[in-house]
């Protein structure tokens, strides 16, 4: 029966953290998740990825500068004057009748 149990890797040997169901010499299947969720959700990305069920997007730039509150308020200034209908109509007409 398929058990989860946490162990710490030392001196060359898994050590469960718990006790477990197992008799002395028994084959067990392990699968290895680092404790850390930002390496988890690395991990669940690439699989994802390896499996063709989602395509890893492009490389960005790490250095993109971060976009001001002026900067926002610039924008939008100019977006609101532009002629023709709000962008909330827009997209209201392009969903179509419900």
């Amino acid at each position: 029966m398929p058990e989860t149990i946490t162990a710490i890797y030392e001196n060359g040997v898994f050590r469960p953290l718990s006790s477990v169901s197992f008799q002395d010499g028994e084959t067990v299947q392990i699968q290895l998740w680092p404790d850390d969720p930002k390496k988890q959700a690395e991990l669940a990305i690439q699989l994802l990825v390896d499996r063709g069920l989602v395509t890893p997007l492009p490389n960005t730039p790490q250095n993109v500068e971060a976009v001001t509150d002026e900067d926002v308020y610039e924008l939008a200034k100019k977006l609101g004057a532009k002629p023709g209908k709000p962008l909330s109509e827009m997209i209201i007409e392009d969903r179509g009748p419900w």
